[in-house]
């Protein structure tokens, strides 16, 4: 039997997850960063908001994700007569035996693609709130557990779409990190014709790698070091959100904690067994924006959350620190740098 002390090295980890980004960079052409973020809030416990405008291939890239990992997978499609239950699941009532039986609804997955997330009401929005944060679903005074691991990946179409209803901030803040795939480069689009001009990528890819693998690699970023003086400068850069003045609502304390989980899966996938300033600061925007609510007079000023965290990250002192070997991941990578 295989046990989580087999992480002795990061070398199965980016083996691992190397297969992983090769398998969903064959059909996602051209956007390398994106696949690296969204494997990094994989391997972070956390979920995952694809926002673009339609036809960019939010679907396609949360397809290819679950696929390439043999795990269970559910794609709910939001519209705006979708009810809760159709999320969590109902209670229905057996004649033959006279009692209530539970029918789980499409929650009960290792990888939950939500697509167009945002078409759906508030109310059935609301659904997924407790099984994204506590990764449990409570029915009729019940409560069940989901599986592990557990990922939802939702796409949305711009507010300003018809259509559309804005996410509640609750709703948002338990999305670990935000992407925007953009428009393909034109070499990229000429490259999509060909691959997906006849057939689709989708019918032959095979997953390439297994649950119990990603949880070893889930188990190997938990252990990976945090000097307390990047703690600090975590809790630096998101409290400076609160207090900014183009903001009228900062990032909460659940924002910190998912921007250091990210960090750490960041630092991993570069096969480092410590975080530095840069893996925070690569990952601030993405993580942090999508929760931060600008001021009217910012909006007139055409002050985005984007702009704001990056003037954050401008103004906050970097900390300079050197982190130790941590035992079990062997001799930090040779040519790191070290701040």
């Amino acid at each position: 039997m295989t046990t989580y002390d087999d992480r002795a090295s990061l070398t199965d980890l980016t083996t691992t997850a190397e297969r992983v980004r090769r398998s969903v960079e064959s059909v996602i052409e051209g956007k390398p960063e994106v696949v690296r973020l969204s494997l990094t809030v994989l391997l972070a416990e956390g979920h995952l908001l694809i926002e673009d405008v339609p036809g960019v291939g939010k679907t396609m890239l949360a397809k290819t994700l679950a696929r390439s990992i043999d795990c269970s997978v559910r794609r709910i499609q939001f519209t705006p007569d979708l009810l809760p239950s159709d999320v969590t699941g109902v209670s229905i009532f057996d004649q033959q035996r006279r009692d209530f039986e539970f029918k789980p609804g499409a929650i009960f997955a290792q990888v939950v693609i939500g697509d167009e997330i945002n078409r759906a009401s508030p109310k059935t929005q609301s659904a997924l709130l407790e099984s994204m944060e506590e990764r449990q679903v409570t029915v009729d005074g019940q409560t069940y557990e989901l599986p592990s691991p557990f990922m939802v990946v939702a796409t949305q179409n711009p507010v300003e779409m018809e259509g559309t209803y804005p996410l509640p901030e609750a709703q948002r803040d338990r999305f670990m990190a935000r992407v925007s795939i953009g428009y393909p480069s034109p070499e990229a689009e000429l490259q999509m014709l060909d691959v997906h001009g006849s057939v689709s990528p989708l019918d032959d890819l095979q997953p390439v790698a297994h649950a119990h693998d990603v949880l070893k690699l889930i188990e190997a970023v938990r252990a990976v070091h945090v000097a307390d003086a990047v703690r600090r400068y975590a809790v630096d850069v998101v409290s400076a959100t609160r207090t900014h003045p183009d903001l009228r609502l900062g990032a909460s304390p659940r924002a910190t904690l998912h921007l250091l989980r990210a960090a750490k899966a960041s630092a991993a996938l570069s096969g480092r067994e410590y975080v530095l300033p840069d893996d925070l600061q690569a990952l601030a925007v993405p993580v942090l924006a999508h929760r931060l609510l600008p001021t009217a007079q910012a909006q007139l000023n055409r002050r985005t959350s984007e702009q704001v965290v990056l003037d954050i990250l401008q103004r906050t002192p970097v900390p300079a620190t050197a982190p130790p070997a941590v035992p079990g991941f062997g001799q930090p990578q040779p040519g790191g740098r070290r701040l």
